[in-house]
């Protein structure tokens, strides 16, 4: 029995348009529901690769804002804190006048004192546990970091440290005094002595006395 193959063109024509328009259809349909032109490397090779480019440097972007934003979350706490403990120094300098006054008897001073030695714990306790996500900020060992503010490379902000804001770190003003000081008196030093006065020529006043009188006349004799 012989064997017959039979052949419909136009059925075949109608099957190859409706892929066509199948895949067309799955094409928009894909673009529709992601928002995005290009969905994988068989929309556009090129245009996918430069995709790539622009969303990586958009997240790094958008990383590097949040890590600025976190820096700077940290300076103001360290600012917070800082600003604390001014104020207990402030208060500290008040009661420092305050116990000099003599009205102040000697309870008067032990309990001025009992103040600032309770503040100084309180700047102590402040500069050893103001910190930000584990990290201690004002006992001197925040150092040698950097904050990442970009999308690239050595796109950074260096900190070189933050210095310890102990109370035995933050220093003490040490005055002077003066006892059985005495001053000399000059006399005859003003020799080979010139003096120049607005635009006039140079005027010698050789050696003399020191005598506002005698600097006067040699002056006016000058001119």
């Amino acid at each position: 029995m012989a064997l017959q193959i039979n052949t419909n063109l136009n059925s075949l024509n109608a099957q190859i348009n409706l892929n066509t328009n199948q895949n067309a259809l799955s094409t928009a349909i894909s673009r529709l529901s992601s928002g995005l032109r290009i969905n994988g490397a068989k929309d556009d090779a090129a245009g996918l690769a430069i995709s790539e480019r622009f969303t990586s440097q958009i997240n790094g972007l958008a990383q590097a804002a949040r890590n600025a934003n976190d820096g700077i979350s940290l300076a103001q706490t360290a600012e917070g804190a800082l600003g604390s403990i001014g104020n207990n120094l402030q208060r500290i300098r008040q009661l420092a006048v305050q116990s000099a006054n003599a009205t102040n008897s000697a309870s008067d001073r032990t309990a001025l004192q009992q103040e600032v030695t309770q503040l100084q714990q309180e700047i102590d306790r402040v500069a050893t546990q103001t910190q930000f996500n584990g990290l201690n900020l004002l006992d001197g060992s925040f150092s040698a970091q950097q904050f990442q503010v970009g999308a690239n490379a050595n796109q950074t902000i260096s900190i070189s440290s933050i210095n310890s804001a102990r109370s035995s770190a933050l220093g003490v003003y040490q005055g002077f005094t003066l006892a059985n000081q005495s001053i000399g008196t000059a006399s005859n030093t003003a020799a080979a002595l010139t003096v120049t006065v607005g635009g006039n020529p140079a005027v010698a006043l050789g050696s003399v006395a020191v005598d506002a009188k005698a600097i006067a006349a040699a002056i006016n004799s000058g001119n």
